[in-house]
């Protein structure tokens, strides 16, 4: 059995859709959301991986890098407010991160 574009965008497909569900389901917790915003984007990459190797091009693979720095530059600073905020506040729930509207 030969794994063609089609199961590698199957993958995707369930990685974004349970990205997404998790966004808009869970809306009390920061880290769930954070993790969700991170299956998007693994989501991304594979599909541009898929199609960079199925097109025989290197383009959407240097983009899929790209992703995966902006990946971890926001899972570092969101982690690091995340852990001021608690700090402060010694919590993270989503409506207490809410009330700091101005």
């Amino acid at each position: 059995m030969v794994i063609g574009l089609g199961h590698y965008l199957t993958v995707a497909a369930v990685l974004f859709t349970l990205g997404v569900f998790g966004i808009f389901i869970n809306r009390k917790n920061v880290i769930v959301i954070l993790m969700s915003v991170e299956l998007i984007l693994l989501a991304v990459n594979i599909n541009m991986v898929a199609f960079s190797t199925h097109l025989n091009d290197i383009v959407g693979q240097i983009f899929a890098m790209l992703i995966l720095t902006v990946a971890a530059a926001e899972a570092a600073i969101g982690l690091a407010i995340l852990v001021v905020f608690f700090r402060n506040r010694g919590t993270i729930a989503v409506e207490d991160v809410n009330r700091l509207r101005g």
